[in-house]
C-alpha cells in the first residue's frame, strides 16, 4: 500500500491544504477560500464515492446512473467556469463529443468491459480530461474575444462572417488548452509517472502492462481533449456559448 490511512495522513493532508491556501493568500492570488473548500469537498466526496462504488459495480443500472452523475457534474462545473449566464449548459456538448466516441470504441472492440471496476475509472479519467479542456478552451476563447473585440469587428467589416471573424481571433488562444495534455504525454516516464502507471504497478501488473495502460490513457485523453476544444471553440464562434456584454 502506497499510503497508510491513519491519523498521520489526515494531519499531513490538513497541513498541505492550509499551506496551499496560505501561499495563495500571501501571493494575493484571490483563491484561498476556493482552495480550502475544494480540499474539503474532495475529502467528503471521495469518502462517499469510496463507499458507493462498492455497491454500483455489481449491477448495471446503478453503474450507468453513476456514470451519468459524473457527466452531469462535469457539465455544470465546466459550464459555470466558462460563463455565468444561461448558456452554460452548452458545455454538455464538448464533453460528450470528446468522451462518448472513445468509450463507444472501447466497448465495441471489447477492450473495456461493461463492469464498474473498469468502466468507472476509465470514464472518469476521460470525463475529467474533457472537463479541463472545455474549461480552458472556452475561457481562453471568450477572454480573447473580449480583449480583441475591435479586431473581430474589423474582420466582419472586411466581409468575414461573424463565425469566421471570431474563429480567427479565438482559435490560437483556445488551442492553448491542449498544452497541459501534450506536455504530460511528451514527458511521461521522464518527468512524471502518472497515476494509471503507478496504480497498475501497485496492483501487481508487470511494468509492460502498466506502460501499455498508461499509453492508452494518454492517447485517449489527447483525442478527447482535442475534440472537446474544437467543439467548444465552434460553440463560442457561433455565439452559442457566450458571456453577457
Amino acid at each position: 500500500m502506497l499510503l497508510p490511512v491513519n491519523a498521520t495522513l489526515g494531519v499531513v493532508l490538513a497541513l498541505l491544504l492550509v499551506a496551499a491556501a496560505a501561499v495563495a493568500a500571501l501571493a494575493s492570488l484571490g483563491r484561498s477560500r476556493e482552495i480550502l473548500l475544494a480540499g474539503l469537498r474532495a475529502a467528503v466526496q471521495l469518502a462517499a464515492v469510496s463507499l458507493l462504488i462498492g455497491w454500483v459495480v455489481h449491477a448495471l443500472p446503478p453503474l450507468l446512473a453513476f456514470v451519468a452523475l459524473m457527466y452531469a457534474v462535469a457539465v455544470r462545473t465546466a459550464g459555470r467556469r466558462i460563463t455565468r449566464n444561461r448558456t452554460w449548459w452548452w458545455a454538455a456538448l464538448p464533453i460528450a463529443a470528446g468522451v462518448v466516441p472513445v468509450i463507444a470504441l472501447l466497448l465495441l472492440t471489447g477492450l473495456l468491459p461493461v463492469r464498474g471496476i473498469a468502466l468507472i475509472p476509465v470514464t472518469g479519467i476521460l470525463i475529467g480530461g474533457a472537463l479541463t479542456a472545455t474549461v480552458l478552451g472556452g475561457r481562453r476563447a471568450l477572454d480573447e474575444l473580449t480583449s480583441r473585440r475591435g479586431e473581430v469587428e474589423a474582420g466582419m467589416a472586411l466581409g468575414l462572417l461573424d463565425r469566421d471573424a471570431r474563429l480567427e481571433i479565438a482559435r490560437p488562444a483556445a488551442s492553448d488548452a491542449l498544452l497541459p495534455g501534450l506536455d504530460q504525454t511528451r514527458t511521461v516516464g521522464l518527468v512524471t509517472l502518472p497515476g494509471a502507471f503507478v496504480g497498475m504497478l501497485l496492483g501487481g501488473a508487470s511494468p509492460v502492462q502498466a506502460g501499455a495502460v498508461q499509453l492508452f490513457v494518454l492517447v485517449a485523453l489527447m483525442a478527447v481533449q482535442a475534440t472537446a476544444v474544437a467543439t467548444v471553440l465552434e460553440l463560442v464562434a457561433r455565439g452559442r456559448l457566450h458571456r453577457e456584454e
